[in-house]
């Protein structure tokens, strides 16, 4: 009898549960404050993490920015620099107009810092060694963006061992490196973050990019697997984000196409509207978020129809090869880089 009424109760919370998240289309929620808590960015320097710090900043988040390229990272943190200065002008304003209409003094807020490190996140000593010298330097982090990526652009049997290694190492193990850096203290407080920038191919697949394909997909295992355990643990303060964006562009997939007639509906998506989608989803504390919402029922067809006919809808989308231009364009470029080289 208690299993069958625990089973009504089950029944009756996952119905609740699709009452909330449809009410969640209609309202939406209050974004949440950041203001004041640090941000670490890992692939920071370029592209989505780029932009992500940029947000971040405007929302008053300290910044800690890692990159593998030194310069690239500066030339983030100088942009986030930019947006300080702005909004301290702007306090700097306010406090003085308060201050003329004899109102209580509003003390801008100056407190605002980006931190840079040079960090390869493939490399488990560099990530544990650069951790402990934000905690000393910065304190401890409040919000965590696994956000650094990289892809081969090689076909299977054409792609140097090395490079696959790189990939899940970059795209993948480094996950387990820095949450394993900066969850203890969140477990300790019960308060943070963690976002996952994952890819719509670690949901669903496509033809010449396994590696990548397989670093995604462990990125989306880990991901889940860590959210139930924070559940599990009871540390609903801890909350975590999976971001699945479509084809985004920054270069990273040039030359990638799908059919002609198809890609003006589903075109590449721009990496500003990418990034502000899924900060609405962080500041909502929104469990996942696929970007374009198509990308929901494209992972629900999958999972539901037969391969062959997943293989059908592929071939008709011109998703099945969707990849080879890519890849062709970057086979090229490695050979005119060779020929350079050697001349």
């Amino acid at each position: 009898m208690n299993i069958l009424l625990e089973f009504f109760v089950v029944t009756f919370k996952v119905l609740w549960a699709f009452v909330l998240a449809a009410a969640k289309w209609l309202v939406r929620p209050k974004e949440k404050s950041v203001a004041g808590q640090v941000c670490l960015i890992t692939g920071a320097g370029s592209g989505l993490g780029r932009l992500f710090a940029l947000e971040f900043a405007r929302r008053r988040a300290p910044l800690v920015l890692w990159d593998i390229n030194t310069q690239s990272n500066e030339e983030t943190a100088g942009m986030v620099r930019h947006i300080y200065r702005e909004i301290s002008e702007e306090a700097a304003a306010a406090a003085r107009q308060a201050a003329g209409d004899g109102e209580e003094e509003v003390l801008p807020h100056c407190n605002l810092q980006v931190y840079t490190y040079t960090c390869d996140v493939s490399k488990r000593e560099n990530v544990y060694l650069t951790a402990e010298r934000v905690r000393q330097e910065v304190g401890e982090v409040s919000v965590l963006v696994n956000n650094a990526g990289v892809v081969s652009g090689h076909h299977l049997l054409e792609c140097p061992d090395e490079l696959i290694e790189r990939t899940m190492m970059v795209n993948c193990h480094a996950h387990f490196w820095t949450t394993k850096a900066f969850l203890p203290k969140m477990l300790e407080m019960n308060h943070g973050h963690i976002v996952t920038v994952a890819s719509s191919l670690g949901l669903f697949s496509t033809a010449g990019v396994e590696d990548y394909c397989a670093s995604k997909f462990g990125a989306v295992g880990f991901h889940e697997s860590l959210s139930h355990e924070l559940k599990a643990a009871d540390k609903d303060g801890i909350k975590t984000t999976l971001v699945c964006p479509y084809l985004v562009d920054t270069g990273m997939f040039r030359g990638c196409r799908i059919r002609k007639e198809i890609e003006p509906f589903l075109p590449p998506l721009k990496p500003d509207y990418c990034v502000k989608q899924a900060m609405r989803a962080i500041l909502t504390d929104q469990p996942m978020i696929c970007t374009p919402r198509l990308m929901y029922m494209v992972t629900f067809m999958k999972s539901i129809l037969p391969f062959e006919a997943v293989v059908c809808m592929y071939r008709f989308l011109g998703a099945d090869k969707c990849m080879y231009p890519f890849i062709a364009q970057r086979k090229q470029a490695t050979n005119n880089n060779e020929a350079k080289n050697g001349i």
